[in-house]
């Protein structure tokens, strides 16, 4: 049988139709080939998700974004393709998440507990998961933040350490450097010394390890002699001092008996003190010799008698 041309045309023209119409389907997110569930979620806002884009759980592909649209209460209604091989549970979430840094959008199924399962046309929770730049963003201000403070103090720093500073700072290193220096060359200098005087060192700890042991050795007969010394001393001590205190004691009531002595009158110096006569003696005494000295004075011929030629014979 032959087929005309306009029926090869027809038939061409229907098949090319008919995989025009599956495309534009299956690039709309609709499979003509399989059997699926369709499930609802409404959402405020959809940043980066589109038609087509991916319905996953525990990042597993399970189905696919239909079909969105704008309600009057500004929510946006989504649409979902689901396989009818997969249950799912009425209470399941379905959460808008970022697939990557660029802002790419997929929808993620956490799947609920429920015993019960959602049925074709059901409409599920909804969420939506802040991307990784919404994320980031208040680390990055905490770090523009720090940054800030970390120039502030750069700066401050900059300032301080300034010409002046850097150089004594030189000046300062120099110097701890020549100090260590000077002290690893004394140190060589000592480690020489100890290393010339070693024999010696060792005589001398080994003559005062030789003391000791002595020492050790004849330590009771050292705490006896020092034991005898003490009494030695204590002894002399007080013989001395009881011998001090009886002389002034004698020589206190020897003191005593003159006083006594005098007070009574006896002897010169008691009769001398105690005698009124012979102090009223004394006193005329001395008012006649005060008086002759007077008439001597006034009257020196009565008393002395002398010639320039000698003495007149009578």
């Amino acid at each position: 049988m032959r087929i005309s041309n306009e029926t090869k045309v027809g038939i061409l023209a229907t098949v090319a139709i008919a995989v025009l119409i599956i495309g534009y389907s299956f690039l709309k997110g609709n499979d003509v080939f399989t059997s699926e569930n369709t499930f609802y979620a409404s959402y405020d806002r959809v940043d980066g998700l589109s038609v087509s884009k991916p319905v996953m759980v525990n990042g597993y592909q399970i189905g696919r974004v239909s079909k969105m649209q704008l309600q009057s209460s500004g929510k946006i209604l989504t649409e979902f393709k689901i396989k009818q091989d997969y249950a799912i549970p009425a209470n399941t979430i379905a959460r808008i998440a970022s697939t990557d840094l660029l802002g790419g959008k997929a929808i993620v199924f956490e799947l609920g507990d429920s015993p019960t399962y959602a049925n074709d046309g059901d409409t599920l929770r909804a969420n939506i998961q802040r991307n990784i730049l919404e994320q980031v963003e208040p680390v990055q201000k905490k770090a523009e933040a720090v940054v800030a403070v970390l120039d502030s103090v750069l700066s401050s720093i900059n300032n301080t350490i300034n010409a002046d500073f850097q150089h004594n700072f030189n000046r300062s290193i120099a110097s701890i450097a020549n100090t260590l220096n000077t002290l690893e060359h004394t140190t060589t200098q000592v480690d020489a010394i100890v290393g010339t005087q070693r024999t010696k060192l060792a005589n001398i700890l080994s003559n005062v390890e030789a003391i000791s042991a002595n020492f050790k050795n004849n330590g009771d007969k050292i705490t006896n002699i020092l034991g005898n010394l003490e009494s030695v001393s204590d002894k002399a001590a007080k013989a001395d001092f009881e011998r001090t205190i009886n002389n002034a004691n004698a020589a206190v009531a020897d003191l005593q008996n003159i006083v006594n002595n005098i007070n009574s009158g006896k002897g010169s110096v008691g009769l001398l003190l105690n005698d009124e006569k012979l102090y009223d003696n004394l006193n005329n005494a001395s008012k006649n010799l005060d008086n002759l000295m007077i008439d001597l004075k006034e009257n020196p011929s009565r008393y002395v008698h002398f010639s320039i030629f000698g003495k007149k014979r009578d």
